[in-house]
């Protein structure tokens, strides 16, 4: 079981907080306004809080210390990317994502390294699937047999520079494309991965969590 926290309490922060509860997480739901909180369904098992989401104090009444993702998922684009610098940078979240409305800014957040989920093409779902492991598991695509899956994968900062290759190495995989700056682009030979790039890679089904262990930490340095 793994800790979430989520700014804002409107449609979307609700169905991601139902999500994440019935699939046995626990859940922090942050909001300025407490009545935003009637939206949950009775009995929500969650911690709901009331405050600024980028305030310190108020994240840490969601217990963002030990949060595993945290999605800022409120109506202002400003205040969503405020709040997950300060989960990340401040409070070192692994997994954050930020939900925008202006996608002219996709390209300056990702030069951020946050991830986005602009409005005009929004689900709840494309959340989860960046905070979410198990989810995105289910991939963007699965072919006949049921056996490979093309799915995001996440890379710990220590791959940040390094050759395509030397990940396909690493894990087993084979990277389809890239989303950088918000654009997909098909990589070639010698392309590095950067700070915010997403991947897109082929991989077994049997084989994700195991991916998912190896890429999550930074890459092994061959001995002399």
């Amino acid at each position: 079981m793994a800790h979430f926290v989520i700014m804002g309490c409107g449609r979307v922060g609700v169905t991601l907080a139902h999500t994440l509860v019935d699939s046995g997480h626990s859940v922090a739901i942050i909001d300025q306004d407490d009545r935003a909180f009637r939206r949950l369904r009775s009995g929500f098992t969650g911690r709901k809080v009331t405050g600024v989401g980028f305030d310190r104090d108020t994240l840490r009444q969601a217990d963002i210390e030990n949060a595993y993702a945290f999605a800022a998922v409120s109506s202002g684009d400003n205040s969503n990317i405020l709040a997950t610098r300060v989960a990340r940078e401040t409070f070192h979240v692994p997994h954050v994502v930020a939900r925008i409305y202006d996608p002219g800014r996709a390209e300056i957040y990702q030069r951020l390294g946050i991830p986005t989920v602009a409005a005009v093409r929004w689900s709840a779902d494309q959340v989860l699937r960046r905070i979410l492991p198990e989810q995105s598991i289910k991939g963007d695509f699965r072919e006949a047999s049921g056996r490979l899956i093309l799915g995001e994968v996440q890379l710990d900062d220590g791959w940040v520079g390094r050759e395509l290759t030397e990940i396909e190495a690493a894990s087993s995989t084979r990277v389809a494309y890239l989303t950088r700056f918000g654009e997909g682009i098909l990589p070639g030979p010698g392309t590095r991965y950067q700070k915010g790039d997403i991947v897109h890679a082929m991989m077994s089904v049997d084989s994700t969590f195991e991916i998912d262990r190896i890429l999550s930490k930074p890459p092994v340095e061959e001995s002399e």
